[in-house]
C-alpha cells in the first residue's frame, strides 16, 4: 500500500471525487487549491483532498473509497496519513460532511468530535437534493480533532 501526492491532472480521478461530493462544480471550488493524495493498493482504492484553512487548521475537503473497497480500512489509513504528515504544521484536522449515519460514525471512530454546523448547506449550495441511506442531507456538520 502506498500514498502518492497528485500534482497534475487531478480531474483524472473525478469519478472517485464524485463519490464524496456529488456536484462537480463544488469540487471545482477546492480541487486546484487543495493537495490531493491517492492511496494505491494493487490499484487506486481511495483519495482525499485537503486544504490549508489558516489559523493552524487543515481540512479534508473530499475523501472517498471505491464502493467495493469500503470498510476495509483505506479511509482510516488516509486520515492517519494526513495526521502524521501535517501534525507539525497544523493543530486541528477538520472535516465537513452531511448528517449521515454512514459518515458521522466513521469520523467519530477516527477520533473526530462535532464542532459546528452550517444550516441548510446542502439545500442552499447543491442543484439537486442529496440522499444517504434514504435521508436527505440538509446541514453541513463540521467535525474536528487535535493533531
Amino acid at each position: 500500500m502506498k500514498i502518492i501526492e497528485v500534482k497534475e491532472n487531478k480531474k483524472k480521478y473525478i469519478e472517485l471525487l464524485i463519490l464524496a461530493d456529488e456536484q462537480e462544480d463544488m469540487i471545482d471550488k477546492y480541487i486546484d487549491k487543495g493537495t490531493m493524495f491517492i492511496l494505491y493498493d494493487n490499484g487506486v482504492k481511495s483519495e482525499c483532498i485537503i486544504t490549508d484553512e489558516g489559523n493552524g487548521v487543515v481540512e479534508i475537503k473530499n475523501i472517498a473509497t471505491l464502493p467495493e473497497y469500503q470498510n476495509k480500512g483505506y479511509g482510516k489509513y488516509l486520515i492517519k496519513f494526513i495526521e502524521e504528515k501535517y501534525k507539525h504544521k497544523f493543530n486541528i484536522l477538520r472535516v465537513g460532511t452531511g448528517d449521515s449515519i454512514l459518515t458521522i460514525p466513521f469520523y467519530k471512530k477516527c477520533g473526530f468530535k462535532e464542532s459546528y454546523r452550517i444550516k441548510n448547506f446542502f439545500v442552499d449550495n447543491y442543484n439537486n437534493p442529496i440522499f444517504e441511506c434514504g435521508v436527505q442531507l440538509i446541514d453541513m456538520v463540521y467535525l474536528e480533532k487535535t493533531i
